[in-house]
């Protein structure tokens, strides 16, 4: 096991992110001790990783039940999680067991959510094999499933013991994926790490070079953004100013896209088109200049994100954003940038405003 960094998160349950080489032979280490079980929750094609994650339980002797779940966002629903409780109860899983995810950004989603909720509540070890599960979904400890209304919106608060982000899956992770990732990272570079976008824009390719140091860089800067906002507000309720929800910035836009696209836009993809949309927001709104919400479109192209999304779309769209989580009442927030490195918030913008934003973002398809 080689360990390049570890970062703390200080939430009702502090924790550890480590990012390093070999962490999936090393599980058993990040598990409480009191421990005797564990749940591994994974997609099927992950069956090389699973192994030596299982393998490496095993050793320490700890028995392992496998419960294989759907890829991506369709393990996000009631259904699965309620498979997941039924194995957990008929393995007798107390609360001196835990639950170990090995998988992206939905399979840590769906596991939290069940360590979350079986028995009020046992321990989870998230094992992220992809970008955005390492610089996102699994570091900051919101667990959720999908309903037909929504993404995400139910979910708990639920801080896992540990977070693995081995480098080394990275190497078998198709690309696609590597660049879908990289939304989550460039949106922190936006909001809070500046260094970050110089990065990107010294070189795009050797960004994405996952044998490279500037990756790991970039991974790296993106969890220690967000282990700070998450550890001065882990349950988004700081009174006053923005905290955690700056996190969410392009997200409103992003989860109408991936519900109106009933899920088959990769998260990332539509994250890309949300920061596009949020600085063309902010910018119409008068808060951001022209010249970085042209930065936001030439750092978006250079990794090969999206930054833009169907024309035609705009009542299917605005009608999920009025659902989202964000919202209070009738009236939608969208964090905004007032400059790169500040962001806040755009209460309430005007029909006008959110057409003209979607215009700017929105392409003819032939």
């Amino acid at each position: 096991m080689s360990e390049l960094a570890r970062v703390s998160v200080r939430a009702d349950m502090p924790y550890d992110v480590l990012l390093g080489r070999g962490l999936l032979d090393d599980v058993a280490k990040a598990l409480p001790a009191t421990v005797a079980r564990v749940a591994v929750i994974h997609p099927p094609a992950l069956a090389t990783q699973v192994s030596r994650v299982a393998k490496g339980l095993q050793s320490a002797n700890l028995g392992v039940v496998d419960i294989e779940v759907p890829d991506a966002e369709s393990a996000k629903t009631a259904e699965v999680a309620a498979n997941c409780w039924a194995v957990l109860g008929q393995a007798g899983f107390s609360r001196s067991d835990a639950v170990v995810s090995v998988g992206g950004g939905a399979t840590s989603d769906l596991a939290g959510f069940v360590a979350a909720t079986w028995l009020r509540g046992v321990a989870v070890v998230h094992v992220p094999t992809t970008l955005l599960g390492m610089v996102d979904a699994a570091v900051g400890g919101k667990t959720g499933i999908n309903t037909g209304e929504g993404k995400n919106l139910v979910g708990a608060f639920h801080s896992p013991a540990a977070v693995l982000c081995d480098l080394d899956a990275l190497s078998t992770l198709p690309h696609a994926d590597l660049v879908a990732g990289m939304a989550e990272v460039v949106k922190v570079g936006f909001t809070s790490d500046p260094v970050i976008l110089e990065i990107v824009e010294r070189d795009p390719v050797l960004a994405l070079d996952v044998d490279g140091v500037e990756l790991p860089e970039l991974i790296e800067r993106a969890i220690r953004v967000k282990a700070a906002v998450v550890s001065a507000d882990f349950r988004e309720s700081k009174p006053g100013g923005l905290g955690r929800e700056v996190l969410n910035y392009g997200h409103t836009f992003a989860h109408a896209i991936e519900q109106v696209e009933n899920y088959r836009w990769r998260h990332g993809d539509a994250v890309a088109v949300g920061l596009a949309f949020a600085s063309s927001l902010a910018r119409l709104a008068g808060r951001l200049s022209e010249s970085d919400t042209v930065r936001h479109r030439a750092v978006l192209t250079a990794v090969g994100l999206p930054s833009t999304y169907a024309a035609g779309r705009f009542p299917e769209l605005l009608k999920a954003m009025r659902i989202d989580k964000k919202a209070r009442g009738d009236q939608l927030r969208f964090v905004v940038l007032d400059a790169i490195g500040r962001p806040g918030l755009l209460e309430g913008p005007g029909l006008d405003l959110l057409e003209a934003a979607y215009a700017e973002v929105s392409e003819v398809q032939s």
